[in-house]
């Protein structure tokens, strides 16, 4: 009997461990966002403009829309197939395919001749169809600290090169 109630307690304890683990995480306030998203650089407008869009570039995205103007740039990246163990497992059964793209935003807003801030809005979007043409978008937001220091770290760098050969 105990040799069938250890295990029996093993697998319980690992299934309510991996339960615990899937609890949505609490939302953060726009303070919070704002944090992660957004960054004052020692730049004007223009020359932040210019290495935004260079490093959206090198990081491979697309550049959909671009206004100095306005200080908004949209960009895509390339569409991404999931070729995941669980959507590998689904297209074999049911033809579905499964692929996605991120998507971002970046806002720039001049403080003075000489400070301008930008800010940066990553979005996960994931494209599933059917044999039937069905398709469904999921949209997650990207909120990854990494993700945007990584950003803002080659954006500082692209706005040092441009600067130092003026």
């Amino acid at each position: 009997m105990k040799k069938i109630a250890v295990p029996s307690l093993i697998a319980l304890t690992l299934l309510l461990v991996g339960c615990e683990s899937m609890r949505p995480q609490a939302p953060r306030s726009s303070l919070e966002i704002q944090a992660i998203q957004a960054k004052m650089f020692e730049t004007d407008k223009s020359t932040a403009f210019r290495s935004v869009m260079s490093v959206l570039q090198d990081l491979g995205y697309v550049i959909q829309t671009a206004s100095m103007e306005t200080g908004v740039i949209t960009a895509q990246s390339p569409t991404k197939q999931d070729d995941s163990g669980g959507a590998l497992f689904a297209s074999m059964l049911a033809n579905i395919r499964s692929e996605g793209r991120t998507y971002v935003t970046a806002s720039l807003e001049d403080f003075s001749a000489k400070q301008t801030r930008i800010r940066l809005n990553f979005v996960d979007r994931r494209f599933r169809s059917g044999a039937y043409g069905q398709q469904a978008t999921d949209e997650q937001p990207v909120y990854d600290a990494k993700i945007y220091q990584n950003a803002f770290e080659k954006i500082s760098e692209a706005i040092f090169i441009r600067s130092s050969q003026k």
